[in-house]
């Protein structure tokens, strides 16, 4: 079935986004269609002052609307701890635990050679320059990427690459989430869970 042009058009847009097919697509535009006009207003400003707006963090990489971000810029943080993460989401998630008072550094991504991304396609090259400002006195760094592939591998570049450096280099633990059952759990993240165990 053939749509007007400005239905089509909001459909394609909404395809744009990820994990969003023609069905969900389709069932979004005519949702916007039954909306208020003055919430599509306010939806679309969102949109644009998002895009104009929201802009990458000189020194962490982070999204921010002010540079440096507040995290960066706050004095209370740790200088000494810096966190590594993939996403701008992972930040968020870390900060929900209230137990990390450090400060980050976001790659923007995870080394990937099956989609063509390597070291210098993500913030790699940022995290070395910010390590090797004199200003800057980082005792730990915590690798804190995903626990795929992609992101063990771009844990253990990061680390070799770090090494010589003689800072302390940690990797998150992985492991069984709480209220997990073991029966459930694969045998990789079985195994994860014992390489990570603490006395107690």
């Amino acid at each position: 079935m053939y749509y007007p042009q400005p239905i089509a058009d909001l459909i394609e847009g909404f395809m744009l986004l990820p994990g969003i097919g023609p069905k969900t697509a389709q069932r979004l535009a005519f949702h916007v269609l039954n909306m208020k006009e003055e919430d599509v207003m306010g939806f679309a400003k969102a949109l644009v002052n998002a895009k104009r707006h929201l802009h990458y963090c000189s020194i962490c990489c982070n999204i921010t609307d002010v540079d440096p971000c507040r995290i960066c810029s706050d004095p209370a943080r740790n200088r000494e701890m810096l966190c590594v993460v993939q996403d701008a989401k992972d930040v968020v998630a870390m900060e929900k635990t209230k137990e990390f008072n450090g400060r980050y550094h976001v790659l923007q991504g995870a080394i990937s050679p099956m989609e063509g991304i390597g070291p210098d396609q993500i913030r790699i090259p940022e995290l070395l320059r910010r390590l090797q400002d004199t200003d800057v006195n980082v005792n730990e760094v915590i690798l804190a990427t995903n626990p795929n592939v992609e992101g063990e591998a771009t844990a253990m570049y990061i680390s070799r690459l770090l090494k010589p450096a003689g800072i302390k280099i940690t990797r998150i633990a992985h492991g069984l989430p709480v209220g997990g059952d073991l029966e459930y759990a694969d045998e990789v993240t079985l195994s994860k869970a014992l390489e990570g165990r603490r006395e107690i």
